[in-house]
């Protein structure tokens, strides 16, 4: 195989580095649908070249070429990769589908657990508050999702600043976030390298409602204070006490308020015009997602061809 192999290796890094400036100079839902495809694209195109390499290597156990009629020499000529490599391959790719699967379970389990609870919830309509003194609001997965919100939330916000919150957990409901951020999750369980880009569409997603809030009020600096206001009373949660299972509106995730603050850096957006449309810089990221997956195919081409060449040697 050609050294054109390792590119979907390599390119989760520049993935990783570039993810936070993509996902606050594009439009929030472009940077979600960016991000969430190139994180699983990625995923893919590097799971893919782990098997690739694995398999390579096991060209050259001699009972396999034996079996396939191959010859060691034209294999161990014609591929640059190495028999500890190829192993170094497998075990990473059996490390990654067992992460991914690993990730896939909980995932799933806490959104059907997150599902089944607001469904049993009192009442009928989307919407559902709960007699809880301590500030929460979130999107519960379903279809449609529920709206759980807390009395003690109510009572944290003005009239105007909960129609900015109910515009933004219906944003999150109806746009299912849930699925961005549980695709982009899994990606980076499979490739750790690609964590960064599941942090960014967790803050896109988050964008995308807020965005959508404000044009629903037609106030940014409403928008803006609501969500300040909201974060605020969150953070006075009890400590100890946990977030509801698969809970995505994140004006109440405690995971807002970690790291960089990203319920600043919301604000400081919504205090802001909204982004313009950035055409080159997202069709330059597709390209490189592209070369990753394009590299991954050539490399499956290129092993194929090995096989043949290895084939034809054995026999001759």
């Amino acid at each position: 195989m050609k050294l054109v192999v390792y590119l979907p290796l390599v390119l989760p890094l520049l993935a990783a580095v570039s993810a936070r400036r993509l996902a606050e100079w594009l439009p929030p839902r472009t940077a979600t649908w960016l991000l969430t495809g190139s994180a699983v694209a990625l995923a893919v195109a590097s799971s893919a070249v782990l098997g690739l390499l694995a398999l390579a290597a096991i060209l050259r156990v001699p009972l396999v070429a034996a079996v396939g009629d191959l010859s060691l020499h034209a294999v161990s000529r014609h591929d640059p990769s190495s028999l500890p490599l190829g192993l170094a391959a497998a075990a990473l790719l059996a490390a990654a589908a067992a992460a991914a699967a690993r990730a896939a379970w909980r995932r799933t389990s806490a959104l059907v657990a997150a599902h089944r609870q607001a469904r049993w919830l009192p009442g009928r309509g989307q919407v559902v508050v709960v007699s809880d003194a301590a500030a929460d609001a979130y999107a519960a997965p379903g279809w449609p999702g529920r709206i759980v919100i807390t009395t003690g939330m109510m009572r944290a916000l003005t009239a105007a600043e909960r129609q900015v919150l109910l515009a933004h957990e219906r944003a999150h409901a109806c746009g299912y976030h849930y699925l961005f951020t549980a695709a982009a999750r899994l990606a980076a369980a499979a490739n750790p390298l690609l964590r960064p880009l599941a942090a960014a569409v967790g803050y896109s997603v988050e964008r995308w409602a807020d965005e959508q809030a404000a044009a629903a009020t037609g106030d940014r600096r409403l928008a803006a204070r609501a969500i300040a206001t909201a974060a605020l009373a969150a953070q006075a949660r009890p400590r100890g006490r946990p977030v509801p299972a698969g809970a995505l509106g994140a004006v109440a995730d405690a995971a807002g308020m970690r790291g960089a603050g990203i319920v600043p850096r919301r604000v400081a957006a919504l205090l802001q015009p909204p982004p313009r449309p950035r055409l080159l810089l997202a069709a330059v990221a597709v390209a490189l997602v592209a070369v990753s997956g394009l590299s991954a195919l050539d490399a499956a081409r290129s092993l194929h061809g090995l096989i043949e060449f290895a084939q034809a040697a054995g026999v001759s």
